[in-house]
Parts: structure tokens; C-alpha cells; sequence
């Protein structure tokens, strides 16, 4: 049986020469989750922010970024590019 409860876990650092350990939290790298910390993200860090792209050369302030559209809807190919789904 597999316990999926909150507790710790480990993190390979450095190239793979270190590990720490730290608490178990919920992932919000993607989707609806990504959006709302980066919304509230970017409340915190104000307007003037400044986002740098093309190795360092550009740079435009993050108020002035439009948001991403949603997904939902969207067909992507999986296998190989020999299957398609669509998203929810």
C-alpha cells in the first residue's frame, strides 16, 4: 500500500552531488495553480518589475505583459506524434 500523505521529501542539488530535504507541498508549475501564483506574484513585486529577455539585451516591465489565454479546448499530439487528445 502507498501512504500519499504530506511529509518530506528529497531534493538532488548541485549536479547531482547534494540533497536536502524539505516539506511536501502541492506542485504549482503548471496550469491553473501556475496562474494564480503568478498573478499574485506579480501583485507583489508592484509595476515596475522588469523582465529581461534575449540574454539580457531586452527587457519590458511585467505590468505591460499580456496574459496568457487559457487551453481548454486545445488538441495536442502525444506517442511520438502519432496519437492526439484534447485538453479539459
Amino acid at each position: 500500500m502507498i501512504d500519499f500523505t504530506m511529509g518530506k521529501i528529497k531534493r538532488v542539488t548541485g549536479r547531482g552531488t547534494g540533497v536536502r530535504e524539505e516539506d511536501e507541498k502541492p506542485a504549482n508549475w503548471a496550469g491553473d495553480s501556475y496562474r494564480e501564483y503568478q498573478k499574485k506574484r506579480k501583485e507583489e513585486l508592484g509595476k515596475d518589475f522588469k523582465l529581461t529577455s534575449g540574454r539580457g539585451t531586452g527587457t519590458k516591465n511585467w505590468a505591460d505583459a499580456p496574459e496568457k489565454p487559457s487551453t481548454k479546448g486545445y488538441t495536442v499530439s502525444t506517442g511520438r506524434g502519432t496519437g492526439k487528445r484534447k485538453l479539459e
